[in-house]
């Protein structure tokens, strides 16, 4: 089923298995593959000033619709997870120091959205075991190197693109509004954009296949449709 990032995600609560662990403040994707690799949950009252990242391999399948999106994880387990600055890009090596911490394959290791398999895994039973895990002290360790050497990947923040400028083939044609995203496998299928400070009509959605580029620097996503293309696009709902 697709939901949209601001409209049905953003600030759901989060439950682990044993209690609310806060509420979804944003979403990591793969700018490559549009894809969510990671849910951004700001703790809240509970852990104060503190985000951690979670990956959707631990997300309940079928309950993201829920009241509330439901992670297979304990508490503690969530206190103890790599927390994230919320302002950078994530880098690979956080990438794998997470994926050991949490005992999840490497998603990147094969020809899928997940790697090996189409959508994530991680629930409904016993997690595959990361080659070569190590200790918990040891992960514990990666983790905190990782997150000091967190410079560039291809992972983006869906606040930080939403308000980016969308230009037509022929000229600007509005603003990233919003993303819609399939919560099987947690691929991002359209993006919404507003219309309305260029062309009448509103909101409409395009396929991220129609996306060219992202220009990270002019805070601009460029299209391959014309601007009377986009503008007879569906309407977002």
């Amino acid at each position: 089923m697709l939901r949209n990032f601001k409209s049905d995600l953003k600030g759901k609560r989060v439950r682990a298995r044993d209690g609310e662990v806060g509420s979804v403040d944003d979403v990591y994707f793969d700018d490559e593959r549009w894809v969510v690799r990671y849910l951004v949950v700001d703790t809240g009252d509970w852990l104060p000033g503190r985000r951690v990242l979670v990956s959707p391999a631990s997300v309940v399948p079928g309950r993201a619709e829920d009241d509330a999106v439901h992670v297979d994880l304990d508490m503690d387990k969530v206190r103890s997870g790599p927390g994230v600055d919320t302002d950078r890009p994530v880098s690979r090596q956080f990438e794998e120091a997470h994926a050991r911490y949490y005992g999840y394959p490497f998603y990147w290791d094969g020809p899928y959205l997940w790697g090996s398999v189409q959508h994530p895994v991680g629930t409904g039973g016993p997690v595959t075991s990361v080659p070569g895990g190590a200790p918990a002290r040891e992960r514990v360790r990666e983790l905190k190197q990782a997150e000091q050497q967190a410079r560039e990947s291809h992972l983006r923040s869906a606040k930080e693109v939403t308000g980016y400028r969308v230009a037509a083939s022929d000229g600007d044609v509005g603003h990233v509004e919003d993303f819609a995203i399939a919560t099987d496998d947690w691929s991002i299928v359209k993006l919404v954009v507003d219309t309305r400070d260029w062309l009448p009509g509103g909101n409409v959605t395009i396929p991220v296949e129609a996306v060219e580029h992202i220009d990270w620097a002019m805070r601009q996503l460029r299209a391959r449709a014309t601007r009377e293309e986009i503008k007879g696009s569906p309407k977002a709902s």
